[in-house]
């Protein structure tokens, strides 16, 4: 198994993320990471044949259709689909090949690693970000509502 990349560094260095498998139905785990990351200063680059449009962005149907610099390639794929996304992202430039949850496939992080991308597999952008930059409570949203400060007698809640 490939070791873990300094995931701080990566959120912070890598601002257009290409993720590939963008749902455009709001239940779908991918369209909720996609809309954080947005939120939070990130620019999203959808990747998938079926929509022209995602989160007001222009979707592409492939990694080598995308017009601009990518940083990241986050990808929302079975394990067995992504050696071929891996190529793709080598082949367009991006610095990391990131595979989400339940997403493991060392053909595709050795590809990937053989091409100078750095690799990260079975883990969330959004739950990583929120870890590691705030926001992430027992929901997985920060709403600000619930705080780990505590009440004094007698004052009211700051």
């Amino acid at each position: 198994m490939s070791t873990l990349p300094n995931l701080r560094r990566l959120l912070q260095q890598c601002r257009t993320l290409a993720v590939v498998g963008l749902s455009a139905e709001a239940h779908r785990p991918s369209y909720f990471a996609a809309k954080y990351m947005l939120e939070h200063g990130y620019r999203i680059v959808p990747v998938n044949p079926k929509y022209t449009e995602i989160l007001g962005q222009r979707c592409y149907p492939n990694l080598a259709a995308i017009d601009q610099p990518v940083d990241m390639v986050d990808v929302f794929r079975r394990p067995e689909d992504t050696p071929a996304i891996a190529q793709q992202a080598v082949a367009i430039g991006a610095k990391v090949l990131w595979l989400q949850l339940g997403v493991v496939n060392e053909q595709a992080s050795a590809l990937a690693t053989a091409g100078g991308l750095e690799v990260v597999q079975d883990r969330c952008v959004k739950i990583e970000h929120a870890r590691l930059f705030g926001g992430l409570h027992w929901a997985g949203v920060n709403t600000g509502v619930i705080s780990a400060r505590r009440l004094h007698a007698g004052l009211p809640p700051a």
